[in-house]
């Protein structure tokens, strides 16, 4: 726990480091495209690192729902085997609907990664 909060730590003093620099140089306006092209590499990293954290988020969770839903599946068809085949129904929609979740985490991070709004032209 302690690293994490070190690196939650250490990732805000480079925002606020880096955000510092860009006013210092748009003091300057003859190197605007330099602030620019600082901005847009600032906003490319952190792009990165919140499509990596967030899909590894949005997997770990994932995980952990479909092992619960095939746990609870096999619960169930243990106790009645009558039942065997409405679960493993009701199992795969519920599959399905948790993997939906970590595709939008997937098209998000692949959105804030290639086509970011926020980019400086």
């Amino acid at each position: 726990m302690k690293k994490v909060l070190f690196l939650m730590i250490a990732l805000v003093a480079a925002a606020f480091g880096a955000d510092e620099v860009v006013a210092a140089v748009e003091a300057a306006p003859a190197v605007a495209p330099v602030v620019a092209d600082v901005a847009n590499q600032t906003l490319k990293a952190y792009s990165m690192i919140a499509a990596g954290v967030g899909l590894g988020l949005a997997a770990l969770g994932g995980a952990i729902g479909m092992g619960s839903t095939a746990a609870a599946t096999i619960a169930g068809t243990a106790r009645n085997p009558g039942l065997g085949g409405k679960l493993m129904t009701t199992m795969f929609i519920a599959l399905a609907m948790i993997e939906a979740q970590v595709i939008y985490t997937l098209v998000i991070a692949l959105i804030a990664l290639y086509a970011n709004p926020y980019l400086v032209a």
